[in-house]
């Protein structure tokens, strides 16, 4: 049954809201450990072009409301039968779109893992810039343990993090691997206490926030395209990018701050 809010209205499939320029969006199906339908990638995906939009935006945390972060697709829903091929190719499609869009989202993005990231929440977790992990979360890819295939630039990603030997591992036996597991093999970014996880994830995404959104923007973006570049087009785009920063408020705010010795109050200009 699905969740409904006082006034009988099925409830938003995800929450969004804005705080010091952090920007919070919460799978918000609780009911069913937030599994993902067509309604929940329609959400996240119009939440991640507002938070593209907000120039009050530095950083987007993505959660989960209840026990988990996400356990995939919504295998009820899936079991019914009722999809034509089209819409089901419609629906995968949507969770290749929300993937691509965290990847090349100019604002950074964190993942804030409890409970459970399976499936296609593990492959949105993984497409954050940031995965940040309870130390009792479990996450893991089960698609090839139930006949599925993979999803969300995973067969990408998972290597460049973890390395071939080990992806090849996680994805063939889809074993589940806890917060500490995921930190030690490189997947995760941190483990944190599970008491008072989140408030601290959000610490990790504020003080994020305080840096100079021009020079992260560049830096997400130039990352992300290194793997498939040489170092000489990684050379050149570096300098592209020092030239460019030099020409903004920020970078001038920046020195002057050193100077000072003082924190920085970047503006993104």
């Amino acid at each position: 049954m699905a969740e409904t809010g006082e006034s009988g209205q099925e409830a938003a499939p995800i929450r969004y809201s804005v705080q010091a320029g952090l920007a919070e969006l919460a799978f918000n199906r609780p009911h069913r450990l937030n599994a993902v339908n067509e309604a929940v990638y329609a959400a996240l995906r119009e939440a991640l072009r507002r938070a593209e939009e907000d120039e009050a935006v530095r950083v987007v945390l993505l959660r989960g409301e209840g026990r988990a972060f996400c356990v995939g697709a919504d295998l009820k829903a899936h079991g019914s039968g009722e999809r034509t091929p089209y819409q089901r190719r419609r629906y995968l499609e949507g969770e290749q779109e929300v993937c691509r869009r965290i990847m090349h989202l100019s604002k950074p993005v964190v993942a804030a893992v409890h409970g459970y990231a399976l499936g296609a929440g593990a492959e949105m977790a993984l497409a954050a810039d940031f995965l940040l992990m309870s130390r009792s979360a479990k996450i893991g890819f089960p698609e090839l343990s139930i006949g599925n295939f993979l999803g969300g630039g995973v067969t990408w990603l998972l290597p460049r993090l973890v390395g071939l030997a080990r992806a090849r591992e996680l994805l063939f036996f889809g074993e589940r691997i806890d917060g500490e597991q995921a930190e030690r093999m490189g997947l995760a970014n941190r483990a944190l206490d599970d008491e008072g996880f989140l408030e601290a994830a959000r610490l990790y995404a504020r003080t994020l926030a305080e840096k100079a959104p021009i020079s992260m923007e560049l830096a997400k973006r130039t990352l992300l395209l290194a793997a498939g570049n040489s170092l000489e087009a990684a050379l050149a785009a570096e300098l592209e990018g020092m030239t460019f920063v030099a020409t903004t408020e920020d970078w001038r705010e920046g020195v002057v701050a050193f100077a000072e010795k003082r924190a920085p109050k970047f503006r993104g200009r």
